[in-house]
């Protein structure tokens, strides 16, 4: 691998996605690392340690240190970046990349902190913070630095960051850990509750991508699932409709709704103006499921477009923003504050 110097990270709660300077994304794999308990060394990351879920004999573990958008195992999420950076940029002992990364826009300060100092730790000489709808924003190609508004609705697996961007910066915006991984959990109790059936993440996240529907299908679609009968103790096959699982993700898909709406109600007049000619730009992995669109139009009366790409915009986004680090440089997310 040859010397680079900009390097844009998503660091996803489900996916880490990897950005270079004039070669665009290089990576993307599942935030997941599998260690071996006995002797604390890394077996497998990415792609290799998500097989490993919920298949794992005592002495290995296989985890996601990432949870709702933020770092909730500082150490893994530190060798994990160590990792994905070696993979992509090549370790070079005198070599290290400028590295902008993504935080959802409602991080506290501590959240903020351990994210720079972990990308630091793997090997990011200047590290820069940017808020994913913005990286989102322009990664699908919106032109933010206009006066005009712009909507952009980021459904990502831990977090769903809504904003609204004019002249280049947040004018409201909300962050709900409310995405992919609650409606994967939202499967799982209802399997429990409706068909006593107790099924995994994985098994739960394939039926999502599968058969998972925000709005209802004309022509229904089914999907068989396995899992453990909690009566019998046996494993046992149950037959799921796009109806199921309607019914099963309604509470989470409400609550990302009505975010939306919460965003909207805080909107300065001029720009409300702005959102009802131009809508609501989609865009992460929650912009894949099927009718999400029809559901939020529906619930907000904007025309939604889904991105082109709705899961890279982050990352490419983040990789355009390091041509104008100038901009970043001096944003308040990169701001330190002397600790007094």
């Amino acid at each position: 691998m040859g010397f680079t110097e900009d390097v844009g990270i998503d660091l996803g709660t489900a996916n880490v996605l990897v950005y270079i300077k004039g070669k665009g994304i290089v990576l993307n794999e599942p935030s997941v690392v599998a260690i071996n308990n006995d002797t604390n060394e890394i077996l497998a990351v990415g792609e290799d340690a998500r097989q490993m879920l919920g298949r794992t004999p005592a002495n290995i573990i296989a985890v996601r240190p990432l949870r709702d958008g933020v770092i909730s195992d500082y150490d893994v999420t530190e060798r994990m970046l160590k990792y994905f950076i070696k993979k992509t940029c090549g370790s070079g002992k005198f070599f290290r990349p400028r590295i902008m990364v993504c935080v959802p826009s409602g991080v506290t300060e501590v959240e903020k902190r351990a994210v720079r100092e972990a990308v630091t730790q793997a090997g990011g000489k200047d590290v820069f913070l940017m808020e994913e709808p913005v990286a989102a924003a322009i990664g699908a190609g919106l032109d933010i630095s206009k006066p005009g508004g712009t909507m952009v609705m980021d459904i990502g697996g831990g977090t769903t960051d809504i904003a609204l961007i004019s002249l280049g910066g947040i004018v409201a915006s909300t962050s709900v850990k409310i995405a992919g991984d609650r409606l994967d959990e939202a499967i799982i109790k209802y399997m429990r509750k409706k068909h006593k059936l107790y099924v995994g993440e994985r098994t739960a996240e394939e039926l999502k991508k599968g058969i998972g529907t925000a709005y209802p299908r004309d022509d229904e679609v089914s999907m068989t699932c396995s899992g453990r009968d909690l009566v019998t103790g046996l494993p046992r096959d149950v037959s799921m409709t796009s109806t199921d699982m309607l019914e099963a993700m309604e509470e989470p898909l409400q609550a990302v709704c009505e975010a939306a709406h919460s965003v909207l109600e805080r909107t300065p007049p001029e720009l409300a103006a702005d959102i009802s000619d131009t809508g609501l730009v989609l865009t992460g992995g929650g912009a894949m499921l099927w009718g999400i669109d029809k559901r939020i139009t529906q619930r907000t009366g904007l025309k939604v477009t889904i991105a082109e790409d709705p899961t890279s915009c982050v990352a490419i986004g983040t990789g355009k923003a390091l041509d104008n680090i100038s901009i970043v440089e001096n944003s308040r997310l990169n701001k330190r504050h002397a600790y007094i």
